[in-house]
């Protein structure tokens, strides 16, 4: 079983929805998980949100965030996967922002750094990676850790669950 497919069956049977907000990946996430039938019952929705407006309009991501910040940014990703979680009433709020290059890196801030964050019930974890490659391999990279962190936090949840009983 592929890791999308793992994630979805995971999330039927745990009853539980997500949403995700893209910048770095423009979607790539949300068509990892849509190729898996079945999907629908757990996908509430996905929104590209490529630029700082969009952020902003769509996520609720303060403008101070991003003046102070940036885009790509602990900071940043945090907002964005709260506000996906918050604006859709999902239960798992997903992000992704970082550089892909072959532009828009500097010193402070290379070709490759992304952010990945996931929001549940309260708590979000922030992922930063240091990636290498070109543009495509990073999101494509970017792609598999954020499935990665989302299934490992989903992992969480059923050890959590066991615990219960």
């Amino acid at each position: 079983m592929d890791r999308a497919t793992e994630i979805v069956a995971s999330l039927i049977q745990k009853g539980l929805k997500i949403a995700i907000a893209e910048s770095l990946t423009g979607g790539a996430v949300t068509s990892a998980l849509v190729s898996v039938a079945g999907a629908s019952a757990v996908l509430d929705e996905a929104m590209v949100t490529y630029s700082n407006d969009a952020k902003v309009k769509r996520l609720g991501v303060l403008q101070t965030t991003l003046d102070t910040y940036g885009a790509v940014s602990q900071q940043t990703a945090k907002e964005m996967a709260i506000g996906i979680a918050r604006t859709t009433g999902s239960d798992i709020g997903l992000a992704t922002t970082g550089i892909a290059g072959p532009d828009g890196g500097s010193l402070e801030k290379p070709i490759g750094l992304t952010y990945i964050a996931l929001h549940h019930d309260g708590d979000t974890i922030v992922e930063k990676l240091n990636l290498k490659g070109d543009r495509l391999s990073i999101i494509s990279q970017t792609v598999i850790q954020s499935l990665e962190l989302l299934n490992e936090k989903l992992k969480t949840l059923e050890e959590n669950t066991d615990e219960r009983y």
